[in-house]
């Protein structure tokens, strides 16, 4: 009797799903409402009889990003629902990344994807930072492909001071997330009290801070 309990057990549990990742920061659950509009943890599904070849298909990482509109001189072009229909509930994000001369993709995460990046032009430093505090880097030459984990910090920067870089990143989640350490510290709407950034980075009251 008790091996038949476990068999029926594996077998229920063989049938069993997750959840599916979240695609947003939260989803709170609202009180009940005769009102109550849809929100979904995605898109709304376009009705499949109308569905064509052009929604699985986008030419917007085609053409260079403006690199000059941006400090750290990169640009980067992400594939969404919008450009591309056919994304949607697919688990998936495409990114272009132009880099002007020294351009850098400043230490930042993804919440909810691991990234894989190709070099496709120049030579980019990349890396990222575990939760040890062990730090992986690795020269990238056109061709070749770097992984970084989901959730961990990770960069990237053109080492060459005189000509550009081009990069394809691909991420493993409809809606990625992307939070910059700097920007996350110094440039948050409600910014990080000042005593408490002051202890995390050792600015003294002469330095100034925020």
């Amino acid at each position: 009797m008790l091996l038949k309990l476990l068999l029926a057990f594996i077998l229920l549990m063989g049938q069993v799903r997750t959840d599916p990742d979240s695609l947003q920061d939260y989803c709170v659950s609202p009180p009940h409402s005769p009102d109550q509009h849809i929100f979904l943890n995605g898109d709304l599904c376009k009705d499949p009889t109308k569905v064509t070849v052009s929604d699985f298909t986008t030419s917007a990482l085609s053409k260079p990003g403006n690199i000059r509109a941006n400090p750290f001189m990169i640009n980067v072009t992400l594939t969404t629902t919008t450009n591309l229909p056919g994304l949607n509930t697919m688990g998936l994000t495409m990114g272009r990344i132009d880099f002007g001369a020294s351009g850098v993709v400043s230490p930042h995460v993804h919440p909810r994807a691991s990234e894989v990046t190709v070099c496709l032009d120049g030579v980019l430093l990349v890396g990222f930072v575990d939760t040890s505090g062990r730090v992986f880097t690795q020269e990238l030459h056109p061709g070749e492909t770097f992984v970084f984990p989901k959730g961990l910090i990770h960069f990237l920067y053109n080492i060459d001071t005189v000509s550009s870089a081009l990069a394809v990143s691909g991420l493993t989640s409809q809606n990625p997330g992307t939070q910059f350490v700097s920007l996350v510290s110094f440039a948050s709407e409600l910014p990080i009290p000042q005593d408490v950034l002051k202890r995390l980075y050792h600015i003294n009251d002469q330095e100034g801070c925020c």
